[in-house]
């Protein structure tokens, strides 16, 4: 749901309010961007895999135990990583992908928590306590 002129407005005073304050602040926050930081822990994550496999080749190879033992738990520990951190990219609206099959709970067990978008939530709390019926 896109935002109101005025939400808008209060937004862009926002954050110039907050360049003003504190640049190196606001510059920071601007900086980082999610999907470019995941996207990288994959790429890293998948260079760990192929070293745990060559680690393991080479133990097996040379005969060395520990080697081999190393390079798996490298392989496995690199490829979890890269699996979670595939599914933590956000998409192009800027929301992360659901696991498949789960649906995860919302605080104090009122359903799944997907089931409407954060923006919604936040505006439906806010016209609650804007009419006086709190949260």
């Amino acid at each position: 749901m896109p935002l109101s002129d005025h939400e808008q407005r209060l937004l862009e005073q926002m954050e110039r309010a907050l360049y003003a304050e504190d640049p190196k602040f606001a510059s920071a926050l601007r900086g980082s961007d999610l999907r470019r930081m995941h996207r990288r822990r994959v790429l890293k994550a998948a260079v760990g895999v192929f070293v745990g496999i060559a680690l393991l080749l080479t133990g097996v190879i040379t005969k060395v135990i520990a080697l081999g033992v190393l390079g798996s738990i490298l392989m496995i520990l690199s490829a979890l990583l890269a699996v979670h951190s595939w599914r933590q990219i956000p998409g192009p609206d800027g929301a992360t992908p659901a696991a498949p099959g789960r649906a995860p709970s919302g605080p104090r067990g009122r359903g799944p928590r997907g089931s409407r978008p954060i923006m919604q939530r936040i505006e439906d709390r806010w016209n609650r306590r804007r009419e006086g019926n709190g949260f």
